[in-house]
This record gives structure tokens, C-alpha cells and sequence, in this order.
């Protein structure tokens, strides 16, 4: 048995094999050397028996059909059900091998072939088909978004999120938003504002912990002149600039305690003072407070005013982090990808896979901020026509050290591991095969162009059973321009 046969021997035997050819006997026993060599085959004779149920059976076949059939065949079957198809003919031309390829076949073979060449070009037709499936789910999963204002995912985790939202957007009842720094509370906040009926008053933020907390009243309530040093004369509050509208209080936690008092009345009452006035004024506001912090174990801990932690959550709702709807992560990143490509300047064709690999790897510990932070570094520094595993930074890539990648992803050998000398012999086929098509057959010119012999040549087109393909060509056929003919292999 080859080594190439040993080593097919260790995939996984699940994969199923069709064998379609007219001859039962031939068909019979290419059936058995492939289950000898691993995969689980079946055989047919006939092709009027194939039919679309029989193919999504399968995930690949080997053998006869002609380019019409094997197009109104995919054309049948979902891209997800579609087997791989390698063709088998007796007496082919290289326009058949063209339009085989057209139609959708992985490889196209003539007989006799070596069963190191068959077993490789199954094995490389299996990735194609398991790369074409991941592709085909990850477009299923871009195309099944869901949607608040100008956020989108495509996580059921952040689905909930959503639908709680769009439920108190239209209320007055006080929200808090608790998750991770950098998940997206912030947006989230504005989405919910621009989603209720107050979408056409001011949306006023505040971030607590920004301030000194001797400041942060007076950007509250406001104050009136001479209140305190520097107060040169009177100063309008958040509270105020929102009436009607909403006011977003970011990281609550860091309120200190004399304001959660004050804070506390107006979720109570709706009335406040400008600080150093004597005026009660009335508060329409809609509030949201976010925290990154546990407020349950503030509340524990003393820090934070119970009552005023029961007032806040009225609604309390849970942002994931990005690692609990890893899904988001490449629609996420192909977001930031667009934007930062169109706000640099950057001609960028998109990701490689093994790229996409890498930044699913990662654990994201600043989420969707730092997702966002290394696509627009990425996208400035990225030195080629695709952002690769190598353009992202280095703590994004240290984390997929130890995450197995696949076949056809950069970087990477192919599976399952073959001989080199077997392992080349497919690239060295496409190359040749390409050069006798570009150049209509003329012998002179595939020589020239691969800077081979002419001997050579032909010895490389009888190992890889091109010789008995038609490269008739209406060309003209001077001395040195003779078209191949199956007679002239020497």
C-alpha cells in the first residue's frame, strides 16, 4: 500500500465517497481502494440513477457526467448539500477540462491515473467543499441580523438584548446597562433613546467617573453665580440641557456617595437645585445609568446606596462581552474593516482566513473597543492587498499560538500530510495544464513559457494523463507551431 494510502487512512472515515461509472467492475473497485484507504465509498454504474437526493448523500463523487448534467445537478442542491465532484473520463480534450471546471468539478482525470494522484485530489477537493460550507454559514449568520438603531450582531445573546430594549424604549422607567468596559453600553444607551418617543429631545451624557467629584454636581444640577471660586456667573446643568430628553450617566459607580443623595431625589421626586441656589427646579428626564463594575457588590461593600441601586435598575439589562457571541466577531470586524478602509484611503481586498481564524482565537478582553482599536491599527499598517495573520497585532496573534488551522488557510500544509513528492505533484499538474490551455496546444510555447524541454514535457503530460487530450487548435501550424497529437509524444 502507498504512503499515500496510509496517510488517507487517518482521516476520518465519515467522509463519504460516491463512485459513478458505466463499467460496474471498475466502478466496484475504485469503491473498494478507496474504503481500504479510509473513506466510506459507495458505487453506482448508472447515471440516470443519480438524482439530487442520492448526491446530498455524499460529500464528494467521483466519476462520469457531462458538464449539462453535472450543472443542472448543483443547480438542485443547496451549496451546503452539494458534493464535490471529481471528474473521470477515457478520452478527454482540454476543452472538457475547461468546462468541467466551469461547471463546478474540483479536478478532472484521465484514465489511467495513479491512486497517489486520485487520493490527493480527494483530499484537496474535501477542503475545497469544507471551506465552501464555512463560508456558505458564515454568510447565513451575516444575513440573519439583528438590528437597534445603528447596532447590529448577530448573537441571540445580544437578540434579547434588543427586544428588552425596544420593550421600556417608549417608558420612562429607569434602565441600567451592566457589562464589561467597551461592549458597547454607550451605543446602546443612544440606541434606546433613539428608539423611544423622546428620539427627538437632547441625549445628554455624563461620565462620572470623568470628573472630580467637587465638579461633578455643578455639571449636574448646574450652579449660579458666585457659588463657588470660579463660578463667574450662572451654569446650566445636564439635568437641565436634558429636560425632555434623556440623561445618560455613565460609570455610575463612581458617583460619590453625597451625590447618590442627591441623585437619589430626583429619581424620586424629579426635583433638583442648581448648586448655591435656593430654586427647586423639575427634572423630565428619562435616565440611563451604565456601570462596568458589580453594583451588587458596591452595594455590599458600602459604596453604593442601596436604595439608590433598586431605583436605577428598574430594568436591568446584561450587554455580553464579545467572547459570550464570538459569532459577531467577523461581522464586526468586516464593519471596521469597511469604515477604517474608506476613512485612511486603504484599497483592501478583506481577510484572509487564517486572519479571520486568528481574531475569532482571541479573548478580547476590551471587546468590541478593542476589536475596533486593532482593526484600525490593522488596516493603517496592513503592507499587502489583504489583511493576513501577520498584519494583526502582536496580542491579538499570541493568542491563536495553539489553535489547529486547516487546509487552504495561509501558512499552513495541507491535510492530511503526504509525501512532498506526492503533495507537489497537483500544483505542478494545474501549472502545466494551464500553460496548454493559454497557449491552444502548440507545443513550442508551453515549453518556452515553463523553461522545460520539449522531452520533459511530454514526459510530465503522460504522468499526468494529458496526453491523450485533445489540443486541437485553429492556429497556424508552422514547422515549429505543430498542434499535439496523442501520435507525437516524443
Amino acid at each position: 500500500m502507498s504512503k499515500a494510502m496510509n496517510m488517507a487512512r487517518t482521516t476520518e472515515t465519515s467522509r463519504r465517497v460516491l463512485v459513478l461509472d458505466s463499467d460496474p467492475d471498475d466502478a466496484f473497485e475504485l469503491a473498494e481502494r478507496l474504503k481500504t484507504a479510509g473513506y466510506s465509498a459507495n458505487a453506482l454504474s448508472d447515471w440516470e440513477e443519480m438524482s439530487s437526493s442520492i448526491a446530498s448523500n455524499y460529500d464528494l463523487i467521483i466519476g462520469e457526467a457531462d458538464t449539462t448534467s453535472l450543472e443542472d445537478l448543483a443547480a438542485s442542491l443547496e451549496p451546503s448539500e452539494a458534493p464535490a465532484w471529481i471528474l473521470l473520463t477515457a478520452f478527454g480534450s482540454i476543452q472538457d477540462a475547461v468546462g468541467a471546471m466551469r461547471a463546478g468539478a474540483s479536478d478532472y482525470l484521465t484514465k489511467p491515473f495513479p491512486i497517489d494522484r486520485l487520493l490527493m485530489s480527494i483530499e484537496r477537493a474535501m477542503e475545497r467543499r469544507a471551506l465552501v460550507t464555512e463560508n456558505q454559514q458564515l454568510l447565513e449568520d451575516l444575513g440573519r441580523r439583528y438590528s437597534l438603531g445603528s447596532m447590529q450582531s448577530t448573537s441571540d445573546a445580544m437578540r434579547e438584548v434588543f427586544d428588552t430594549v425596544r420593550a421600556v424604549a417608549d417608558t420612562r422607567a429607569t434602565v441600567l446597562l451592566e457589562g464589561e468596559s467597551g461592549t458597547g453600553k454607550s451605543l446602546l444607551a443612544r440606541s434606546l433613546h433613539e428608539a423611544g418617543d423622546r428620539s427627538d429631545k437632547p441625549f445628554i451624557v455624563v461620565n462620572c467617573g470623568a470628573l472630580p467629584s467637587d465638579l461633578l454636581e455643578s455639571e449636574l444640577f448646574g450652579h449660579v453665580k458666585g457659588s463657588f471660586t470660579g463660578a463667574i456667573a450662572d451654569r446650566a446643568g445636564k439635568f437641565e440641557l436634558a429636560e425632555g430628553g434623556t440623561l445618560f450617566l455613565d460609570e455610575i459607580a463612581c458617583a460619590p456617595l453625597e451625590l447618590q443623595v442627591k441623585l437619589l431625589r430626583v429619581l424620586q421626586e424629579r426635583t433638583y437645585e442648581r448648586v448655591g441656589d435656593t430654586k427647586t427646579k423639575t427634572a423630565d428626564v428619562r435616565i440611563i445609568a451604565a456601570s462596568n463594575e458589580d453594583l451588587a457588590a458596591a452595594v455590599e461593600a458600602h459604596s453604593f446606596r442601596e436604595d439608590l441601586y433598586y431605583r436605577i435598575r428598574v430594568v436591568a439589562v446584561k450587554v455580553p462581552s464579545l467572547r459570550d457571541r464570538a459569532g459577531d466577531i467577523p461581522f464586526l470586524a468586516k464593519g471596521f474593516f469597511d469604515r477604517f478602509c474608506k476613512e485612511h484611503g486603504r484599497e483592501l481586498e478583506g481577510f484572509t482566513p487564517r486572519a479571520l481564524q486568528t481574531l475569532a482565537a482571541h479573548p478580547w478582553p476590551g471587546n468590541v473597543r478593542e476589536l475596533e482599536n486593532a482593526l484600525e491599527r490593522t488596516v493603517l499598517l496592513a503592507t499587502g492587498t489583504a489583511l493576513t495573520h501577520q498584519d494583526l497585532p502582536d496580542e491579538v496573534t499570541a493568542s491563536s499560538k495553539n489553535v489547529v488551522t486547516t487546509a487552504f488557510q495561509e501558512d499552513v500544509l495541507p491535510t492530511p500530510m503526504l509525501p512532498l513528492k506526492v503533495a507537489l505533484e497537483g500544483p505542478e499538474r494545474e501549472i502545466l495544464l494551464s500553460a496548454l490551455i493559454q497557449s491552444h496546444g502548440c507545443r513550442k510555447s508551453p515549453a518556452e513559457v515553463l523553461d522545460i524541454n520539449r522531452t520533459t514535457l511530454f514526459n510530465k503530460m503522460r504522468k499526468y494523463g494529458l496526453m491523450d487530450l485533445n489540443f486541437h487548435t485553429p492556429m497556424s501550424t508552422t514547422d515549429h507551431n505543430q498542434p499535439l497529437s496523442p501520435s507525437d509524444h516524443s
